[in-house]
């Protein structure tokens, strides 16, 4: 039901069980991740899109530059794009909860709860949209999380696609990194009214 959000993985063609080849040749570019970002404080996590970066706190900085300059943000969270897990899409009147098929009960009773740990919930609720942050689940592997996330969050619809990315691999933003997007007045240059270009405009013609 998951594969991996990354077509470079995808491509491959390699087994659900079977890891990357370890000699597998190095990429010619910089590696892809999705950014994340919250508009308002107390609002959730939207995807805005991705960027190249050699490492997560690079990403980090390439996101903040990227989609959070002439947007409003709180707040920003980066995970690479082949740590993302995703279902396969619905229509806009359904729920790819409805499709997921069960796991038995007895593999998830057995699950080893030592071995859990958290996973972060996105949904698409209509094609063209972008994946907004639904809540979090405590699982032993991806596709506990989805059953998990149907548990939980399955009554919301329609939900056309969903994301599981384990909460380990995403960078985020702390609260005392918030100020990194407040406008000092020495960028006033962002502001159109700070051009006054009537008021230089009026001026040339006093002049004149």
């Amino acid at each position: 039901m998951l594969s991996s959000f990354d077509p470079r993985i995808s491509r491959l063609g390699l087994p659900e069980s079977a890891p990357p080849p370890p000699d597998k040749a190095a990429l010619d570019q910089f590696p892809t991740y999705e950014v994340f970002h919250q508009r308002k404080e107390n609002t959730a996590y939207v995807y805005v899109g991705p960027v190249h970066a050699p490492e997560a706190d690079v990403a980090f900085l390439f996101g903040k530059e990227q989609f959070s300059r002439r947007f409003p943000c709180t707040g920003m969270w980066v995970v690479p794009t082949e740590a993302i897990r995703v279902t396969e899409y619905g229509d806009d009147q359904q729920s790819v909860y409805d499709r997921l098929p069960l796991l038995p009960a007895d593999a998830l009773a057995a699950a080893d709860t030592a071995a859990m740990e958290a996973y972060d919930i996105f949904h698409l609720k209509k094609r063209g949209k972008a994946h907004a942050h639904v809540g979090q689940v405590q699982a032993v592997s991806p596709e506990a999380a989805l059953q998990a996330a149907k548990a939980a969050f399955g009554d919301q619809r329609p939900v056309v696609n969903v994301w599981v990315i384990r909460s380990a691999d995403l960078s985020r933003s702390e609260e005392a990194d918030r100020d990194m997007w407040t406008t000092t007045p020495d960028k006033k240059y962002r502001e159109a009214i700070a051009y006054k270009v009537q008021d230089r405009i009026d001026r040339f013609k006093q002049e004149g």
